[in-house]
């Protein structure tokens, strides 16, 4: 079972737009736009990423009190480094993966790619300042990773996993 949406409020709705339809790929399908129950209004944007059951939707709200200068980076919303609360797409090959660096490169983005030993990321961040990714799952999990992760619920000083493979950044117009 998969989610249906992840909700999430942006700031500069246009900018959202330009980033998840134009960069990301992702099809603006639906608006609801309504009051909200504690006062004021709202647009919900809902982008269609594969099919009609997965969708990333954002809030535009206007007049709703406690709203003005809210904080839309989650990691600094929660004080936490900006790294730890992120939003992960996942791929379907290795060439999905390169076209999509490839695509935040062209838009500008600068990109950190990572090759986790199980699984190959990118990092940009999208105009709400949070660290998106997508990934591409290159290892299979066995019986030992399961108990591993068991065992590590308990253990108060663990042993560190295998470092990354690789660790790289990109900018934009210097050849990947």
């Amino acid at each position: 079972m998969g989610y249906h949406h992840l909700a999430l409020a942006a700031k500069d709705m246009k900018a959202i737009h330009a980033f998840y339809e134009g960069v990301m790929g992702f099809e603006l399908v639906k608006v609801e736009i309504g009051p909200s129950p504690d006062g004021g209004w709202a647009k919900h944007y809902f982008y269609r990423m594969d099919d009609d059951s997965t969708f990333i939707a954002f809030w535009e709200m206007h007049d709703m009190p406690g709203t003005e200068n809210f904080e839309s980076n989650l990691s600094k919303a929660a004080g936490l480094p900006d790294h730890i609360n992120h939003i992960s797409f996942d791929v379907n090959d290795r060439a999905d993966l390169e076209r999509r660096r490839q695509q935040w490169l062209d838009a500008g983005k600068q990109v950190m790619e990572i090759d986790h030993n199980w699984c190959h990321s990118i990092y940009t961040k999208d105009p709400n300042d949070n660290l998106v990714e997508f990934c591409l799952t290159t290892g299979s999990f066995s019986a030992e990773d399961r108990e591993r992760a068991l065992a590590a619920l308990d253990e108060e000083k663990p042993q560190f996993s295998k470092p990354p493979a690789k660790v790289e950044f990109h900018k934009p117009g210097v050849p990947a």
